[in-house]
């Protein structure tokens, strides 16, 4: 595994410093309709107490979102996802000890959760569907993680009628979409320290894609960036195992432990706690990380 170019990353109150450990995102859906079935929709304290359980669990960041992801879900507005994710970042603010991150694609949202205390930008589309997050990366000094969607390729349903025979190549085209993104971040004035790289499993790709792309994940450190991955209990684990959504961790800590083994900086993913001990026994392996470190 390469050596990251970045060495250290702050988010908030946590030093990332890259290479020395896996850090675990744990995710919060604040959606009524998310693919996991874990979205807690409207209900403010069910928000807040499944934040301080991911952290409690281990969780490094807790990443907040008001819009789902999922395949073919509806656009949401910027002002229904302000309703969402607003009221529990304020929350949060003052009673997690973990620093939050806003998963979201619209500046007003982005803007309006950092003002509440998020210090960290997700964004799925790299800054291609909004290139001003990276003007308030640059503002609030925040880290921000640019992901590779392909989405625009055709979308999801074309996605899954392709295998890798005949998307040419898939690592070549997330790298040159990264590129991208990191182009138009380094335009910006972002500081090169404060961006983290998402080769997006899932999102426009077949998964087929998303098995190779864990199996050659180790060719975007090219890109001497810090890499996130998120293959926490999609559809690709389904397919190969024939299993619904409940019932993929195994094949989420498979994912999780083969992406490390190939560069994985950080995880992002919904049963943090098993997680956890999956990353925590991956890098006694892989980076030699003491036990108790």
């Amino acid at each position: 595994m390469e050596s990251q170019s970045v060495l250290a990353t702050t988010c908030g109150e946590l030093e990332l410093r890259w290479g020395e450990r896996t850090y675990v995102m744990g995710i919060l859906n604040v959606t009524p309709d998310s693919f996991s079935g874990d979205g807690v929709g409207y209900d403010v304290k069910a928000a807040v107490a499944r934040a301080k359980q991911l952290a409690e669990e281990g969780a490094d960041i807790i990443d907040i979102g008001g819009e789902s992801t999922r395949p073919a879900s509806p656009p949401v507005s910027a002002e229904e996802e302000l309703r969402r994710v607003i009221p529990v970042i304020e929350r949060l603010a003052g009673e997690l000890s973990v620093p939050m991150s806003i998963d979201t694609t619209k500046y007003e949202v982005a803007r309006r959760a950092l003002a509440a205390g998020a210090r960290m930008l997700n964004d799925q589309w790299g800054l291609k569907g909004d290139p001003r997050l990276a003007e308030l990366a640059v503002e609030w000094r925040v880290p921000i993680v640019l992901m590779s969607n392909q989405r625009d390729k055709g979308g999801y349903a074309a996605a899954l009628k392709r295998d890798t025979a005949d998307y040419a190549d898939p690592i070549t085209e997330i790298i040159n979409s990264l590129k991208g993104s990191l182009k138009i971040a380094a335009e910006a004035g972002v500081p090169g320290e404060n961006i983290i790289i998402d080769p997006g499993i899932g999102f426009g790709k077949s998964w087929q894609h998303d098995l190779e792309i864990i199996r050659r994940l180790g060719e975007l450190t090219g890109l001497g960036k810090p890499i996130l991955l998120g293959p926490s209990g999609k559809s690709f684990i389904g397919r190969v195992l024939d299993l619904p959504v409940s019932e993929r961790l195994q094949g989420t800590a498979a994912a999780v432990a083969i992406g490390i083994a190939h560069g994985a900086d950080m995880v992002r993913v919904h049963d943090v706690r098993q997680i956890v001990r999956v990353c925590r026994m991956s890098d006694a392996i892989i980076r030699r990380r003491q036990i108790g470190n």
